[in-house]
């Protein structure tokens, strides 16, 4: 094993094609393909499943390749303490469901990091994508909701998915309405008192399953309806047509100052958490995010 061998499977898994590696790595696709099977047959393992269509991470692809990354990691720190007088650019990426307080902490993060290069990525995605994303390591991490009723699912898919979820907090739900709307002076909502307003929700795409849903009550029967793919339009929705949107109640006042949360009146809790590769440590920045996280929910709870 060489780490040329192992950057060269990271490569490959990011692009998710023999070719398309090649040429990023400018060395051909025949001495490409030959590294990664001198790798196969040094450890007695297939890393990718190759079919017509094109090639992706086993199982044991996928656990090896957190070692990989974490042996590159760490050669890179090595270079940069003991060789290079200038700093390596670090890379960095999550995926998660719509939450300001996510946005807000990679806003700490970035502006406290004492690197001056950086790559670093944060995708508000579909709850499905956000599985795949962290599952085939295009993120470290993914953040997302579990209730009683979509806790059996998930749980299943991230068993499957050699995924485990960490408990961020716990809260109970809250309606987001904009600070001019009608029900605004109340201390606490029912959704009876809101069945003559929209209520808004993230579109799941192809997965528009309720299991599936970010908005917790996803099966109670609303008299409007709209599915929207992104917060700015969200928002937008929300202020324009006197919406609402079930969430956490955490937001960020500096990010959205016209939206407001209330308390809903609903026999049900959310549990904000993270999930990551069940083989695979955090990196330095992945807890140093996390611990931006928990600091700035610690400070709105």
């Amino acid at each position: 094993m060489t780490l040329q061998q192992l950057k060269y499977l990271i490569e490959v898994a990011n692009s998710g094609s023999m070719n398309e590696a090649a040429k990023k790595l400018y060395v051909s696709q025949p001495s490409l393909s030959s590294a990664i099977k001198e790798l196969e047959q040094e450890f007695g393992i297939t890393l990718f499943n190759r079919t017509n269509k094109g090639i992706s991470l086993s199982n044991e692809g996928q656990e090896f390749l957190g070692y990989a990354k974490q042996i590159i990691e760490q050669t890179h720190l090595l270079e940069e303490r003991y060789l290079d007088q200038t700093e390596r650019k670090i890379k960095f990426s999550i995926s998660c469901q719509h939450y300001s307080f996510a946005i807000s902490a990679f806003i700490e993060l970035i502006q406290e990091y004492g690197y001056n290069e950086y790559d670093f990525t944060i995708q508000e995605t579909r709850t499905a994508e956000i599985i795949e994303d962290v599952k085939s390591m295009k993120s470290e991490l993914g953040i997302l909701y579990l209730n009683d009723f979509n806790r059996k699912v998930l749980t299943k898919l991230f068993r499957e998915n050699q995924l485990t979820f960490h408990s961020l907090f716990k809260a109970q739900p809250h309606v987001f309405i904009g600070k001019h709307h009608p029900l605004a002076s109340a201390s606490i909502l029912s959704l009876e008192q809101l069945n003559d307003y929209p209520y808004l929700s993230f579109n799941q795409g192809n997965q528009n399953s309720f299991y599936f849903s970010e908005e917790i009550g996803s099966t109670y029967t609303h008299k409007k309806s709209i599915q929207v793919n992104d917060r700015a339009t969200l928002f937008n929705l929300l202020l324009g047509l006197n919406g609402y949107i079930i969430s956490t109640g955490i937001i960020s006042k500096e990010l959205n100052p016209d939206i407001i949360a209330i308390p809903l009146q609903l026999d049900d809790m959310i549990e904000i958490g993270y999930i990551k590769q069940k083989n695979v440590a955090l990196s330095k920045i992945g807890q140093i995010y996390i611990d931006k996280m928990n600091h700035y929910i610690y400070n709105l709870l």
